[in-house]
């Protein structure tokens, strides 16, 4: 009987350092694909922030001689059809393409925070018709929404990054509106309000400070979703127009040299899709690091 308890005892105590080793490695792989995926938005804001020390040509530079030529040591992702380095586009082209993510996540979030913390915390009459008013947008899809106010404003920088950030309102407005009314009912607000502090000291002293971690996560995780719905934009004529393209437009650029110069549309294709994937994965990373619930486990 006792040597049964004992390896009954055993088992129990492999199967848990079997459980506990195998989490160790997911956390391990989990950091791992982190501190990559850091590593590539590091890696592409910095050559936003400093084009010209990383390029090795002037983004401008044409060269008969050098026309779609494959990638090698003098051209890393060969040349387009104008004989220009394609790896000096794709870095300055980064400027633009995080101006966009960025500069509409911003813009985005604020309106749509705004008008869903102000809806939350108001309620009434207020709630309603921002809410029916919020429920019209998400009655169009957001990319064509923003198609077609891109379209009716005309192609610019300004333009597209108004498009995307009207698009993206609804979503940061029924979050943060839920959040806040989920933090209105608790205790310690109701505890405010009995010893006579006033609605709006408890607005921002209070709602809005334990509201952000959602709208934080959904932000890092729409500056990916930004910077797609941009360089659609910018493939179909409705984005940036200027001398040096941005990822969209090269990728445009280069769809009819395709089948003879496979390297202009895969190398900006590939930065868009490493940069998109390194920002997911730092979302869901976040949104697990701020989740109170999985702190506690």
């Amino acid at each position: 009987m006792r040597e049964t308890t004992l390896e009954k005892e055993f088992l129990t105590t492999r199967e848990k350092s079997h459980v506990s080793s195998q989490k160790r490695t997911f956390f391990g792989l989990t950091e791992l694909f982190v501190g990559a995926a850091g590593l590539v938005i590091l890696i592409i804001i910095i050559c936003a922030l400093f084009p010209q020390l990383i390029a090795p040509y002037s983004p401008t530079t044409m060269s008969q001689d050098a026309i779609l030529q494959p990638p090698s040591l003098a051209h890393l992702f060969g040349t387009d059809q104008f004989g220009r380095d394609v790896f000096s586009l794709v870095v300055y082209g980064s400027r633009d393409s995080l101006f966009i993510g960025v500069l509409s996540v911003i813009v985005g979030g604020l309106a749509g925070g705004g008008i869903g913390a102000l809806s939350g915390y108001l309620g009434g009459r207020i709630d309603g018709v921002l809410m029916r008013l919020i429920e019209v947008l998400m009655t169009i899809p957001g990319i064509l929404l923003a198609l077609a106010i891109a379209a009716s404003l005309g192609p610019s920088l300004l333009n597209i990054v108004l498009a995307i950030a009207i698009s993206s309102i609804p979503g940061y407005a029924r979050v943060m509106r839920g959040q806040v009314m989920s933090i209105k009912g608790r205790s310690f607000i109701s505890a405010s309000h009995s010893i006579g502090v006033s609605k709006w000291k408890i607005f921002t002293s209070h709602v809005l400070p334990n509201s952000f971690s959602p709208m934080l996560v959904m932000a890092t995780l729409g500056i990916g979703s930004a910077i797609l719905a941009g360089s659609g934009l910018s493939f179909l004529g409705l984005g940036v127009l200027n001398e040096i393209p941005d990822w969209g437009a090269l990728l445009s650029q280069g769809r009819g040299f395709l089948t003879v110069a496979w390297w202009i549309c895969t190398f900006p294709g590939l930065a868009i899709t490493l940069f998109v994937l390194s920002v997911n994965i730092i979302g869901d990373w976040l949104r697990d690091y701020l989740d109170p619930k999985k702190q506690r486990a």
